[in-house]
């Protein structure tokens, strides 16, 4: 008996071995989510068929119903364990929900790409996506969808052995379905939940947690779930030593998986009363059941084989298609294009020879036309020079004229102003006198003298041919210091016009130490340094 219990441990193990290489979380996934579903369909031609859905979808620019095709699309090859394809399809329904403000089918599909994440072993990028999910359904107020991540999110941190926060969100999850009386819900939260206790041991928990699950399926009568349940009481009484009473669990999975056809909890099931004959010592049964197990295990591997090569073939074939598709389009459209830019270039051509023979045309007719031009131009640039010399020489005996106008203007004041002056002193010397009768008209008549040598008409006069003849001096004196008087202007305009001291006091009607005192302040105000000469200063502005 030692031989066989031997062989017997080694095959269970060989078993198990197979079932963890073969049957990945993603395999194991697909089988029960077809199983319980009831689909006899092939994942290829669902993918087909599927794929035909989305085509015609686009087509009619049916934007929601396409995005939702593109969801099964992803879940089909998530299903069948072609990871990447699944996460293609599961971004581009994203992107379509999103556009579309489909909240409700926007979370479905986030839930479910952190669940391929999940079973990618990237946890940190399920938790993103779960994260996603929950923010939707708690904006929406969908206490059914916020269960169902919250318990996706408890189940992350079960297999992360942070049980104390899986806890914590599983009862969350378990709460808010009780409150929507979700039943399915809650009967899975309870299995959540028993696992949980499974894991740390506590067995009593475990099974009251799945007891209750099991309770709640067969009252909405879910046969598929409670086969899954009842194989876990089995595993929990077995690890209690509660051998018999575990294999009555297991005796019961094995009738509901035979009688609904569901070969991977036959498997299951079989696999369950090896390991509790194993425990009592009933070695030969505990043979036969492992080698049932391992028949129905081999048939579901070779069946799922068989699907997935059937599902690549088609893969490589739509792959194929597609190719010869864009192929066949990229080469419509190159004939296309070569099409149309022969057309363009004879297009091109005629236009370019109609452009140059018009433009051969118009260019002779302009050569006439310039020439014409030309010799017009010649003739006004010929009378404009001969009218400029002119107004040239007209200009210059003109200035000839003014300047001979502003010396003569000039003597005259200064003759008059000596006359006047001399005239003046005569009466001056009158007043003095001791005739009072003629005192007073005497004294009027200096007055009057005197507003004669300075009257402002005779400067006027004098200022307005001085411009003429000393063109812009006036103003580029007053740009360098704009704080001359008008007696400063005169002093300057007399400096200008090389008079000497004695021929500029007169004309402004002051003595000579008069004017040396209105130099000196003129200095100042042309911030002109000790030792430069005035005159050479004002003849250089």
């Amino acid at each position: 008996m030692f031989w066989m219990r031997s062989l017997l441990m080694v095959f269970l193990a060989g078993i198990l071995t197979t079932s963890i290489a073969a049957g990945s979380p993603l395999s194991i996934n697909y089988r029960l989510e077809t199983e319980k579903a009831g689909a006899e369909e092939r994942p290829d031609s669902l993918l087909l068929q599927l794929r035909k859905n989305y085509a015609r979808a686009v087509s009619d620019k049916k934007e929601v119903e396409a995005a939702r095709y593109l969801h099964e699309m992803g879940r089909v090859m998530y299903q069948t364990g072609y990871y990447p394809q699944a996460l293609d399809y599961y971004q581009q329904a994203e992107k379509r929900f999103r556009e579309q403000q489909q909240d409700e089918h926007l979370a479905r599909n986030l839930n479910d790409q952190g669940l391929l994440y999940y079973y990618s072993h990237q946890p940190d990028q399920a938790r993103q996506y779960y994260d996603k999910a929950l923010a939707i359904y708690q904006q929406r107020g969908d206490r059914a969808g916020r269960a169902e991540t919250l318990g996706k999110i408890g189940h992350l941190y079960e297999k992360q052995q942070r049980y104390d926060r899986a806890f914590h969100l599983q009862r969350q999850a378990l709460a808010d379905y009780q409150r929507v009386d979700h039943q399915a819900g809650t009967a899975k939260i309870y299995e959540n939940l028993g696992s949980i206790y499974e894991d740390l041991e506590q067995y009593d928990s475990a099974y009251v947690n799945y007891s209750k699950a099991l309770l709640i399926n067969k009252k909405n009568g879910n046969e598929i779930a409670q086969i899954e349940i009842l194989n876990n009481l089995g595993d929990v009484l077995r690890k209690t030593g509660r051998y018999r009473q575990g294999m009555a669990y297991s005796w019961q999975a094995l009738a509901l998986a035979q009688q609904k056809g569901v070969r991977y909890q036959l498997t299951s099931a079989y696999n369950d009363l090896a390991k509790g004959y194993n425990l009592l010592n009933r070695n030969d049964s505990a043979y036969y059941y492992l080698s049932l197990s391992r028949r129905y295990q081999t048939d579901i591997y070779s069946e799922e084989a068989n699907k997935q090569m059937a599902l690549l073939q088609t893969l490589y074939d739509l792959e194929k298609k597609d190719n010869e598709i864009e192929s066949l389009t990229h080469e419509q459209e190159r004939a296309r294009l070569i099409t149309g830019s022969v057309v363009l270039i004879v297009l091109l051509v005629v236009v370019v020879g109609g452009l140059v023979i018009s433009r051969q045309r118009l260019k002779l007719k302009n050569e006439q036309v310039l020439r014409s031009q030309n010799e017009a131009r010649n003739q006004l640039m010929l009378m404009e020079l001969k009218n400029k010399k002119l107004e040239e020489e007209s200009l210059r005996q003109q200035l000839e004229v003014n300047a001979k106008g502003l010396t003569s203007h000039t003597l005259h004041l200064i003759e008059k102003n000596q006359f006047l002056d001399g005239l003046r002193s005569t009466m001056e010397s009158m007043v003095k006198e001791e005739k009072r009768d003629q005192k007073k008209q005497l004294k009027q008549l200096i007055e009057q003298i005197q507003q004669n040598i300075t009257h402002d008409d005779h400067w006027n006069e004098f200022r307005t041919v001085f411009e003429q003849v000393h063109q812009s001096f006036l103003t580029r004196l007053q740009q360098q210091c704009d704080n001359l008087t008008t007696n400063d202007i005169r002093l300057v305009a007399l400096i200008r016009m090389n008079l000497d001291s004695r021929d500029v006091a007169t004309l402004l009607g002051v003595s000579t130490d008069s004017l040396r005192v209105i130099r000196y302040r003129l200095r100042k105000k042309l911030n002109l340094p000790q030792g430069d000469s005035l005159s050479a200063y004002i003849q250089s502005i």
